[in-house]
């Protein structure tokens, strides 16, 4: 018999009651050490007293109107986006998935109103991940995400990640936009060198195409810049933000410049509970703390301290990880043994980690992370891989 919740996870068995900061609590009464942070959620760890304070004061006021209506709460949060940074436009929406959907819309209807209605092809990435609706697993196309979903959303071609070469043989008159994650989640954390981005950059001025940075793991403060295409010193069109930025509460965004969203116009796109008071209001308190320099100095000191802890950790344990990648606090670690033996190792040290392609685990903690739990990391993940050499 089906179960009552549409069983399409593999659930590890595991059921928390109570997050405290970097620490989720199982209802057994064990402290597991989040390196997970919902994968890449929860920037300020888990209840944080502003985004408590934040959600506590919003909800006692006004949880959704309807974007029929003029919302400060929104008003504010996108002035802040766009402050902080390219954008000129913001549009609201509840997960990085609807924020990918809109991308694509509004990619191809810019080329639509200037003149190219040819050009709806949109050139993606082999190891990506831009959510699991229509569009999204199009643009990816691999067996496991597409297999009995078709007809698949026409449209897309994919090219090897990194390979410049490979992006212009790819290119023709249809193509209307690159989409790209600055830095590989889900397909194993993959960094897209700043030679990479600037290239697509000057490619895409140079014929027309739109740039679009997906940036839903990637994105508020988890490399170490507020977003990460921020380290080559480029700027997309369109950028796809979620995850991170409303610190645990859903909410996603996609960023524009004026040019990009000339096409969208009244009645072109909308959602029923994208830019609702409570997620913005929750959005703004994590902007806030997030964007502060002060803050992103901290991340990338501890990125720094933890990048070298982990480095010695491989080095100690060179028949279960092979290398350490990644960027900032978006890490991973490579592994020689099988991922998931580490993953269940490290739930039996009581540690959270997060499985992804190519044999890595994501190392993903709450921003907010100390020192001190960063060497209780270190010695948890320690004990995991010696459970995994010795099994």
């Amino acid at each position: 018999m089906i179960s009552s919740v549409l069983p399409t996870y593999a659930r590890a068995p595991l059921h928390f009651v109570k997050g405290e900061g970097s620490w989720l609590i199982e209802e057994d009464g064990r402290r597991f050490l989040d390196l997970g942070s919902g994968i890449a959620v929860n920037v300020l760890g888990h209840a944080h007293p502003k985004l408590v304070e934040a959600i506590t004061n919003q909800a006692q006021k006004l949880w959704h109107v309807s974007n029929l209506y003029e919302i400060p709460q929104q008003q504010a949060l996108a002035d802040k986006l766009v402050a902080e940074t390219f954008a000129d436009t913001v549009f609201f929406t509840n997960s990085g998935t609807e924020a990918c959907e809109l991308a694509v819309k509004m990619a191809r209807k810019y080329q639509y109103e200037k003149g190219h209605p040819e050009k709806i092809e949109i050139i993606t990435f082999h190891g990506a991940f831009h959510g699991r609706s229509s569009a999204a697993i199009a643009a990816v196309n691999t067996e496991k995400m597409v297999k009995g979903f078709g007809p698949l959303l026409p449209g897309f071609r994919q090219v090897p990640f990194g390979d410049l070469d490979a992006v212009k043989a790819a290119m023709t008159d249809q193509t209307g936009a690159i989409m790209i994650e600055p830095v590989q989640g889900e397909g194993g954390i993959n960094v897209a060198s700043d030679a990479f981005l600037k290239a697509l950059r000057e490619l895409c001025d140079e014929t027309g195409t739109l740039l679009i940075f997906d940036e839903v793991q990637c994105g508020v403060g988890r490399t170490g810049k507020l977003f990460a295409h921020e380290w080559a010193g480029v700027t997309p069109d369109i950028m796809m933000v979620a995850k991170g930025i409303g610190g645990g509460f859903p909410l996603g965004a996609v960023l524009a410049t004026e040019n990009a969203a000339s096409g969208m116009t009244a009645g072109t796109h909308g959602s029923t509970y994208g830019g609702n008071p409570l997620g913005c209001a929750v959005g703004l308190a994590v902007m806030e703390m997030v964007a502060d320099p002060d803050f992103l100095a901290q991340v990338n000191r501890k990125a720094a301290l933890f990048r070298q802890k982990l480095e010695g950790l491989v080095a100690t344990h060179p028949g279960v990880f092979e290398e350490v990648r990644g960027q900032g606090l978006m890490l991973g670690l490579k592994c020689v043994k099988p991922n998931a033996d580490v993953v269940k190792a490290a739930y039996a040290a009581e540690l959270i980690t997060v499985p992804a392609a190519e044999n890595v685990i994501r190392i993903l903690p709450p921003l907010t992370i100390t020192d001190d739990e960063l060497s209780e990391a270190v010695h948890r993940l320690d004990k995991a891989a010696l459970t995994v050499a010795t099994s």
